[in-house]
């Protein structure tokens, strides 16, 4: 455990990516394998199932401490960390005890079997055990509030450098579903099992957003361009008769569309596509917040099937006949996908269309067509890249379109998380219904550090009521707020729901009385819900 915080505090005390590493490869060269193993999975966002609920900690720990839960609730929000929280105002003592990171992650996976008591009995035990910093880790692991400040792929990047192995070759054996208290670090990263890769994913390539001008990009002949659907990325697996189906989160969702179940028997084994997952009907995509209505839910029942019929739409090829293709030039992996499509007969899974286009102005038109086909913009794939792991620069590019955009006035604000914890920095906001202002949506990004301590001193100078860590404040403030999407909603007062939305600017130029009203977003809704 020693170590593991150790290893912590090196990745905190730094940006620098290489000293990150560094520190990583370090920790990986004196760590057992169980300890590997659990930072791996800790790092690959597989923490241990939380066994102890937050309320009850934080009684536990104003309790130990001394003081009033509700001077401890107090200094949580001055802090904005619950697990420093908790390790700061506990009597500090010394180090007891030498339990690995992987004992410790055990000590917290057998709270689970515990009546409330006896959890108490154990954690507080166990913060008796710790010096302050010990204690710190401890907490971020029982909370699950855990940030590490190092990424999946630096993490990989070090365990190639530690290992010798091929840093693609270990992101393709760390996807998956995989479970530390099912393998082995042999197992998962030295030894990879054959069986294992039959539903095994590939690292998911991601695009940057173009900021540039397109003819920035060279040639237009030189590139595909197709629009970029507004669903779920996904990859779609059929391999000795098997289907599996992995969301862009490396998360397994085949059981929640078993719609695509009749391609195992359709697609050729050793095939794997590169796609989005989009709620689809009568030959056209239906609004993101449909296919919403099946993400989450643990049985998809008949009803919810007609109700938000979806299909797969086809990007990419990256494995055929078993052969992982990735590095096959792009232009001729289409030709082996378009060729592939041309054979089967299926509405689950269709083929992106690729679009014509003379030049960069006549795409311009095309991607300003977006939002009425429920795309979000274009994607533009030069015809000679491979397929890359994670986000690259270069070679393929999002082009979305402008969002949408409402003008809206401040009412309510809470405090912030992290950093912000003891600024006002989540909002919510109003449109006009006659004389009436009507919340419709809330924000906590998209204005600079400046801005949000201008907006918090005004929250506190005019503030009008409060609600536990809510405030009522006059309306006068007026916001830009930008949108993706909007839908119609039964849950919200105002009647709609935005996707995305966040503050886009701050209108000190337009009075409260200036703002957008009510049927300004149902107006909205008409043409794009």
């Amino acid at each position: 455990m020693k170590d593991f915080v150790h290893l912590f505090q090196q990745l905190d005390q730094t940006t620098k990516t290489n000293k990150k590493v560094a520190a990583l490869v370090s920790y990986f060269e004196q760590a057992n394998e169980m300890d590997k193993l659990w930072t791996i999975a800790i790092l690959s966002h597989r923490r241990p199932k939380r066994s102890v609920r937050t309320v009850k900690l934080r009684e536990w720990t104003a309790e130990i401490s001394g003081i009033p839960l509700w001077l401890f609730e107090d200094s949580y929000h001055v802090v904005g960390d619950l697990a420093e929280t908790m390790a700061l105002v506990h009597p500090n003592v010394e180090s007891k005890g030498d339990k690995s990171l992987s004992e410790w992650i055990q000590f917290l996976i057998d709270l689970n079997e515990l009546e409330e008591e006896g959890k108490k009995e154990k954690v507080l035990w166990a913060w008796n055990q710790l010096n302050h910093d010990e204690r710190f880790v401890f907490n971020k692991l029982i909370t699950g509030g855990w940030r590490m400040g190092l990424s999946q792929k630096l993490m990989t990047r070090a365990l190639a450098q530690h290992t010798g192995i091929e840093e693609n070759m270990l992101s393709h054996r760390l996807m998956g579903d995989w479970k530390p208290q099912q393998t082995s670090y042999q197992k998962l990263v030295v030894q990879p099992d054959e069986s294992e890769n039959l539903s095994r994913p590939y690292p998911f390539y991601l695009a940057y957003a173009l900021e540039e001008e397109t003819k920035a990009l060279g040639k237009p002949t030189e590139w595909f361009a197709e629009r970029k659907w507004d669903g779920i990325r996904g990859q779609l697996i059929v391999r000795e008769g098997e289907l599996f189906v992995w969301s862009r989160g490396e998360e397994l969702v085949t059981a929640k569309f078993p719609e695509f179940d009749e391609l195992k028997e359709k697609l050729p084994s050793g095939t794997v596509i590169d796609g989005e997952i989009l709620a689809y009907e009568n030959g056209q995509p239906l609004n993101f917040n449909v296919l919403q209505t099946r993400i989450g839910r643990k049985n998809v029942s008949k009803n919810l099937l007609k109700k938000a019929p979806v299909i797969m739409m086809a990007y990419d090829l990256l494995e055929y006949e078993g052969k992982d293709i990735r590095e096959v030039p792009m232009k001729k992996r289409r030709k082996q996908l378009e060729k592939l499509m041309a054979q089967l007969e299926t509405d689950k899974l269709l083929l992106s269309s690729l679009l014509e286009f003379k030049d960069w102005r006549a795409l311009a038109k095309e991607r300003d067509r977006s939002r009425e086909l429920y795309a979000e913009g274009l994607m533009l794939k030069h015809q000679d890249s491979t397929y890359k792991v994670g986000r690259k620069k270069g070679d393929w590019w999002k082009w979305k379109i402008d969002p949408l955009t409402i003008d809206a006035v401040l009412l309510y604000a809470m405090r912030g998380h992290g950093r912000r914890a003891n600024l006002y920095s989540d909002y919510t906001f109003a449109v006009w219904k006659g004389d009436d202002l009507v919340p419709f949506t809330k924000a906590y990004s998209g204005l600079t550090d400046k801005e949000i301590r201008q907006v918090d001193a005004f929250v506190k100078k005019n503030t009008l009521e409060r609600f536990g860590p809510v405030r009522s404040v006059r309306a006068e403030l007026v916001f830009e707020i930008a949108f993706e999407g909007i839908a119609k909603s039964s849950r919200h007062k105002s009647g709609v729901a935005l996707r995305f939305p966040r503050m886009h600017r701050w209108r000190k130029d337009k009075p409260k009385e200036e703002a957008n009203t009510l049927e300004d977003l149902q107006e909205l809704l008409k043409l794009y819900g």
